[in-house]
Parts: structure tokens; C-alpha cells; sequence
């Protein structure tokens, strides 16, 4: 079954609250907020359809509505599909290269750190040639209320390690792929999303960017701040 213009109107405006606020959704907040041109009782029966056709999903009985990894692809793929944003602040990317020069590590330290810290997420840069991973992130990503659970760093860590050791055999171009929850084919734990492309580094070095955290990652801005990066090196 399709989802109508009003029922992903609803999800794309579900998703990114619970992106923004870590919180179930309800159907009296988007109510409040958006202006859908229907009364609540119909904004009601729009979010139990979209339950229904399983894009999200109750996980308290009081509570409101969370995406589930069905959802997230649904609004990652019309992403993918319309014009893929790019990061705001150009110049910014700019000055990391011009900073770098021509040494390729510290263009690879300043990238990684970059990313890092503008999505709050995990950051990994594998140059391929030298078989060096650049890893930057901790302290963004553990500040996300995700990590507030216990074993969600042991299970994360697990998922770098999957990640370093199974990289090679992927068949990763320059075109941005996205893997969420229970598509990531790097560990059996189905908590995080990874946002990952090939990319050109300067003196014909190739890399391979990635942006790992949980599903609940800006996926918006994320693909947007890779996307400007790949173009900024085109340019190199």
C-alpha cells in the first residue's frame, strides 16, 4: 500500500521531531506545530495507519509514535531522491583545505574532525591505498541520549570493529549509500545507521567517508555535509 501526500506529510514531520527531540511523538504535538488542514481526530487515524502499514510504531501504550527502520528509509530514500541537500556553510569546508595543504594526513585529521563534531556523530576516513582508518567522535557522539543506555557503547564499539574489519568487502562507490538499523551489514546490532561514500583525495588517494550513529542521526544534514565534502575535493 502507497502512502498518500498527508500520510508522509505526517511522517517526514514525525521523523524529524523525534530526530530533534529524542521523544515519542504525539498526535497533539503535531497538531500544535504544523497546520495538516485536518482536525486532530483525522491526524489520529492518519498515524495509526501509518502504524498499521508498520513506518512507525507505539513503543509505550501511553506514549507516542516512533519511527521504525521501515520509516527511516521511506524518508531516506526521498531524500536520496530529490535534490541531496549540501552543508550551509561552504566556505568553512574551504578553509579545512586550505589549511591541510598538500599533506594528505592532516587533510584527513581536519576532514574526520569536521564531520565530526557538525553531524554529533561518529566519524571514520579509511584511505585505501594505506590501509589507515582516521577515526574521530567520541565525545560528540557519546553526548547523544542513545548512550544513556548501558550496553550501548559495547555495542557500538562492536560496531567499529565489524565496520574496520569487513570495510574491503562492500562495493563502495561514489554515490552516498545509507544503511539503517537492520540493513547494516557490518554487525548483528540493529541500533545505528551508517551514511557512507567513496571519495577522491588530493595526489589521487582514494578514501572512504563514514558517519556512523544511531538511527536517530540527522540524516538531512549528514548526507548533506558528505555530499558538499565529495564536491569540495572534486574541485582539489
Amino acid at each position: 500500500m502507497e502512502t498518500t501526500q498527508r500520510q508522509t506529510e505526517i511522517l517526514n514531520r514525525l521523523i524529524q521531531e523525534y530526530i530533534d527531540s529524542a521523544r515519542p511523538v504525539s498526535s497533539q504535538l503535531l497538531e500544535k506545530k504544523y497546520d495538516f488542514s485536518i482536525c486532530p481526530a483525522m491526524i489520529r487515524i492518519e498515524m495509526q495507519k501509518l502504524t498499521d502499514q508498520g513506518f512507525i510504531c507505539q513503543p509505550h501504550t501511553s506514549a507516542g509514535r516512533v519511527p521504525t527502520d521501515k520509516g527511516y528509509r521511506f524518508f531516506v530514500d526521498n531524500l536520496l531522491k530529490s535534490k541531496i541537500p549540501e552543508f550551509e556553510d561552504v566556505l568553512e569546508i574551504e578553509d579545512i583545505f586550505q589549511k591541510a595543504g598538500k599533506d594528505i594526513f592532516k587533510l584527513a585529521g581536519r576532514l574526520t574532525k569536521f564531520l565530526a563534531e557538525q553531524s554529533s556523530n561518529f566519524t571514520i576516513l579509511n584511505l585505501l591505498e594505506r590501509d589507515f582508518f582516521w577515526k574521530e567522535g567520541w565525545e560528540e557522539i557519546l553526548q547523544e541520549p542513545e548512550f544513556e543506555e548501558k550496553d550501548s557503547i559495547s555495542h557500538f564499539t562492536e560496531l567499529l570493529e565489524s565496520f574496520e574489519e569487513n570495510i574491503e568487502n562492500l562495493k563502495i562507490n561514489s554515490e552516498i549509500k545509507v544503511y539503517i538499523g537492520k540493513e547494516n551489514p557490518f554487525s548483528k546490532n540493529k541500533d545505528f545507521s551508517i551514511i557512507i561514500s567513496k571519495c577522491h583525495l588530493p595526489k589521487k588517494e582514494e578514501g572512504i567517508l563514514s558517519i556512523l550513529g544511531p538511527k536517530r542521526m540527522a540524516y538531512d544534514r549528514n548526507i548533506g555535509l558528505i555530499n558538499s565534502l565529495m564536491k569540495s575535493l572534486e574541485k582539489l
